[in-house]
């Protein structure tokens, strides 16, 4: 407890203008005590009595002294520590200024990188969002995220992002956008890659586990370029989203979505494997299968498999 909060504060001034405190008072506010701004009386040891504000100040002034002097201390000593590490031809000194991959441990020290290579960028950004785990109002993160966005476009840069297709028609996903101003671009797929933030064709950034608490920092430019080659391909198979959006073809009336689920459906997969694949829930996932199962006259699943391969829609849809 190095701060003196605002109760403590309060405290104190009533303890300097009206007297002695009970503990029970003191209680209210705890840093008070601990800050040394109310000591036992010495004619009744069972009440609080207020220090003079300039000792009190004078006493807190010199702890900060000693806390800075204190961390001059540690500075010597990691300078020294590292001094020797870094005289020229020892190990560190052979090794590159800036790694080519770095691991990211928790969603703050992800999401700090992030940024802060956004302030740097200058070019371009390219996201590959596989699902959005927001569908509410924006909060004051994503009123920041928004507004280093637009710093970005600002300078000049240009954002261009890929989605799912199930986030084509979020209210979320499109506010953002709307709230943008400058060169942004979304399209959307029925499948994508994981996540993938790629910033001026020099450092991207993907998950390391399932659950996103740990990222990979890329650098190496053989990755960057693949990661950027791989997202054009992308690209160009993707629908219009914003600024303008495409609707796509459904030719025999059978949406692209339905080709997507019809062509999973043939490799086996079940309807939860499915719905992961396409980015929706699995009641959603069998109300298109109902869907598609009806449109090509299916009684059974056994049935959609083969009336599948004997309409020839997967191979319209490549």
């Amino acid at each position: 407890m190095e701060e003196l909060c605002a109760a403590g504060a309060e405290l104190y001034e009533r303890a300097l203008t009206h007297g002695r405190l009970t503990p029970q008072e003191a209680q209210q506010a705890p840093c008070a005590v601990h800050l040394g701004l109310l000591r036992p009386a010495v004619e009744d040891v069972g009440r609080l009595e207020p220090v003079a504000p300039t000792v009190a100040l004078q006493r807190l002034l010199r702890h900060s002294e000693e806390r800075i002097a204190e961390e001059r201390r540690r500075e010597e000593r990691l300078a020294e520590t590292f001094h020797s590490l870094m005289r020229p031809g020892a190990p560190a000194a052979q090794a590159e200024s800036t790694p080519t991959l770095s691991i990211l441990s928790g969603k703050e020290q992800i999401n700090e990188a992030i940024a802060e290579e956004l302030t740097r960028a200058t070019d371009q950004v390219l996201a590959i969002h596989p699902h959005s785990g927001h569908n509410g109002p924006l909060t004051h993160i994503h009123q920041l995220a928004l507004q280093r966005d637009q710093a970005f476009l600002d300078r000049g840069g240009r954002i261009r992002t890929l989605y799912q297709h199930t986030l084509r028609h979020s209210p979320t996903v499109l506010a953002r956008y709307e709230l943008l101003s400058g060169d942004v671009q979304a399209r959307t797929l029925d499948e994508v890659t994981e996540r993938l933030i790629l910033f001026d064709r020099t450092v991207a950034f993907v998950p390391a586990n399932a659950e996103r608490t740990l990222a990979l920092e890329v650098r190496h430019p053989a990755l960057i370029t693949f990661f950027i080659t791989a997202f054009d391909r992308l690209w160009h198979l993707a629908t219009p989203m914003y600024p303008q959006a495409v609707q796509p073809p459904s030719p025999d009336g059978i949406s692209l979505r339905q080709r997507s689920i019809a062509r999973l459906l043939v490799e086996g997969h079940t309807d939860a494997v499915i719905a992961d694949r396409l980015g929706m829930n699995v009641r959603t996932a069998r109300v298109h299968i109902a869907k598609l199962a009806a449109t090509l006259g299916s009684n059974s699943r056994a049935q959609l498999g083969y009336l599948i391969g004997q309409s020839g829609i997967l191979e319209r849809s490549e």
